[in-house]
């Protein structure tokens, strides 16, 4: 028999009475048919677990930015509104044992489809409000909402990292931060509009990304055990809360100070005082991009400390060299510093060999999560005691502690 030519067609078998003759693809074309669907197949999963990330990411964003407007809509003061909006973290703090638990009942697939619709409906709903209780429920809704799809959307990206065998949780994190700087974006186009159409808009688009999207999100395991609603980590899990800690008491304080130390340290003209944010960001949300490839080159313990290192050595530019350029320099770092700390540390939590996927990562987001509620006020403290710059030192020791403890953490490879 002559070997089948490159451009030959199919052969038939020979086919019985009665049926019909059915092409025969040969082995090295289904290879490549098999591969090329299985790339396929990939793709797609990661693409719909990264749109859930893109339109959590958008409505919070979209709430960011129409915080003033509310604020003056409602007849808030600054100390009012500070009051008012503990409530969204409180909602957190709830909702972080409970989405683990919840997740390990229904799968995450369920619950970050009920959550992420939720979490879109209550963003609608804080357009309505027209009195400060209201805010305060729907802050706190919002909150507990948008915790049920952070457990089961960071359990999903667990499963697709475990898919590729290697590193890309950093990624999902970049599209959430690609969406935050969409979200303010957008916010100030509209802030003109008021919120309750500005969210509406916002609310049919992701409406119809979590309909598209979900059909391509993984089947989440069910366990029909009783599950505790909290988890007591191990030791390992332990150091790995204690380096989301850090990181996110540096992340939160960057958002919340930065452009406070720009104003009042720098003494910065007002068209200037959002530069060091907006550097921050950048480096952040770029950052998550190619944390990803780092991690994979140069490993994720190596990754960490370097971050750490980054952290540390941003803030203590800004510190040392209270001027617009050097301290500019400083939060770029930082930002970049910052931008692989949590999805590593999440990613490590789901290999955990003690506890499911999305019970590590509850009982790792909850103590990370104390780092960015306790963060913010720390500074505001130091920063009344002494001064700011003190506080940013402070600061720039827990990034040195984000690299002393992942050159210990055993999960972390």
């Amino acid at each position: 028999m002559n070997p089948p030519v490159e451009n030959e067609k199919p052969v038939s078998k020979q086919s019985l009475p009665g049926t019909v003759d059915l092409p025969v693809m040969p082995a090295a074309k289904m290879r490549i048919w098999n591969i090329r669907r299985a790339i396929s197949i990939k793709g797609s999963i990661r693409l719909g677990v990264g749109t859930f990330f893109f339109t959590q990411g958008l409505c919070f964003a979209s709430w960011a930015s129409r915080i003033p407007h509310i604020k003056n809509l409602l007849g808030l003061s600054d100390a009012g509104l500070g009051s008012v909006l503990f409530a969204l973290p409180a909602g957190s703090i709830v909702g972080l044992p409970l989405s683990g638990w919840l997740v390990s009942r229904l799968g995450s697939k369920r619950v970050l489809l009920f959550g992420a619709l939720l979490y879109v409906l209550v963003l609608v709903s804080i357009g309505f409000v027209s009195a400060t209780w209201q805010l305060v429920a729907a802050l706190f809704c919002f909150g507990l909402t948008g915790n049920l799809v952070n457990i089961a959307v960071n359990t999903q990206a667990i499963g697709v990292e475990n898919i590729y065998k290697k590193s890309i949780m950093a990624s999902f994190h970049g599209a959430w931060s690609l969406a935050g700087l969409s979200g303010a974006a957008i916010g100030t186009l509209l802030v003109s509009v008021p919120p309750l159409f500005h969210f509406s808009g916002v609310a049919i688009f992701c409406f119809l990304a979590i309909f598209i999207a979900h059909r391509f999100t993984l089947r989440g395991n069910m366990s029909s055990g009783s599950q505790p609603i909290f988890a007591k980590p191990d030791n390992a899990l332990l150091a790995l809360g204690l380096i989301g800690f850090c990181g996110m008491a540096c992340e939160g304080a960057m958002f919340d100070w930065s452009g406070v130390y720009f104003d009042k340290v720098l003494n910065a003209p007002k068209a200037l005082t959002t530069v060091g944010y907006v550097a921050f960001m950048s480096t952040m949300s770029g950052g998550r991009f190619v944390g990803d490839w780092l991690a994979n080159t140069i490993g994720k313990r190596k990754m960490l400390q370097m971050s750490g290192v980054f952290i540390s050595v941003g803030l203590m530019v800004s510190v040392i060299f209270p001027f617009i350029i050097p301290v500019t320099i400083g939060f770029l770092l930082v930002g970049f510093g910052v931008s692989s700390v949590v999805p590593l540390v999440y990613s490590a939590a789901g290999k955990s060999p003690t506890l499911p996927p999305n019970m590590a990562l509850a009982a790792v987001s909850t103590i990370s999560f104390l780092g960015f509620l306790i963060g913010p006020p720390l500074i505001g403290f130091i920063a009344e005691a002494a001064s700011l710059r003190y506080s940013f030192a402070v600061i720039a020791a827990l990034g040195l502690g984000t690299a002393i403890l992942s050159s210990k953490a055993k999960l972390i490879q």
